[in-house]
C-alpha cells in the first residue's frame, strides 16, 4: 500500500548527515514548504491535525511523516507518535526517538531502547552575527562566554548557534528520563568538535542525573543550519 505524500514535503530522505550514525538507528528527513500545504493533507496522510498557522501545521506534518517512516524501518510498523500532555512525542514501547524541524527542514531519529536510553535531535538555522551577539548572554553561561574570548565575531556566532542547538538536544534527551524541565543556563558546552562534543549539567534533575553529569554529542553543518544530537547509551 502506497501512503499519500503531500506536495508541501519533499521525498523522504534517509541520508544521515551526522558524522557517526547511532548503531541501529534510522534518521529520516524532508524539506517542507508551508505555501504548498493543502487543507486535506492531514486527512490524506492519516495524521491527526494540529491547530495553528500553515508554518506550524506543515512543520508538524513533515516531522510526523519522517517519524512514521523511521518507525516503519525500525519496527516494521508505520505508526505516528501522538502528542503527550507535555507536548512531547509518545514513542512505541522499546523505541526512543526525537523529532526536529526548522528553516524548512524536518527530521526524525529513532533507535532501539535496548541500545539507547534516550536521544535528542535538534536543527537550527545558524544565527546571523548581530543576532547571535545580542542573544549570547541568554544562551551561554558565564564560563561559556569566557571560552569565547579571542574568537572573532563569525566564530563566536557559530559557537553560540552550536550551543543553542546542543542545549535543545540535551533537553530532548534528558526530559523523558527525568520529567524535569531545565533551561539554557542549567547546562554548559565544554568541548565542541563535530564528532566529540561534551556537555555538563549544572543542576540536579533527579537522583541519577545530577549536577556534574556529562554527556557526549555530535553535530553536522549543512545549508546554513546546524544539526546536533545527544544520545544516552543503554
Amino acid at each position: 500500500m502506497t501512503l499519500y505524500h503531500p506536495a508541501c514535503c519533499s521525498a523522504l530522505d534517509d541520508h544521515d548527515p551526522l558524522p557517526q550514525p547511532l548503531a541501529g538507528s534510522h534518521l529520516i528527513s524532508t524539506r517542507f514548504d508551508p505555501a504548498l500545504l493543502h487543507s486535506e493533507d492531514f486527512t490524506r496522510c492519516a495524521i491527526a491535525p494540529v491547530p495553528g498557522v500553515a508554518k506550524r501545521q506543515s512543520e508538524y506534518l513533515a516531522g510526523r511523516l519522517c517519524a512514521r517512516e523511521a518507525l516503519r524501518r525500525l519496527t516494521g510498523q508505520a505508526s505516528v507518535p501522538s502528542v503527550g500532555s507535555d507536548r512531547a512525542p509518545q514513542w512505541p514501547h522499546s523505541v526512543v526517538g526525537s523529532i526536529t524541524h526548522g528553516d524548512g527542514w524536518a527530521a526524525a531519529l529513532v533507535a532501539p531502547q535496548r541500545q539507547w536510553r534516550a536521544i535528542g535531535l535538534d536543527v537550527e538555522q545558524l544565527l546571523p552575527i548581530e543576532r547571535a551577539l545580542r542573544l549570547q548572554a541568554e544562551i551561554l553561561t558565564a564560563a561559556e562566554l569566557e571560552r569565547l574570548r579571542g574568537l572573532d565575531d563569525a566564530a563566536r556566532a557559530l559557537r553560540i548557534s552550536l550551543t543553542f542547538s546542543f542545549k535543545e538536544s540535551l533537553f530532548k534527551a534528558l526530559y523523558p528520563l527525568t520529567l524535569t524541565r531545565f533551561y539554557f543556563h542549567d547546562a554548559e558546552l565544554l568541548q565542541c568538535e563535530a564528532q566529540d562534543t561534551r556537555l555538563r549539567l549544572l543542576i540536579d534533575l533527579n537522583q541519577q542525573w545530577q549536577s556534574g553529569a556529562e554527556l557526549s554529542g555530535q553535530f553536522a553543518l549543512f545549508d546554513g543550519k546546524v544539526l546536533s544530537q545527544v544520545a544516552v547509551t543503554a
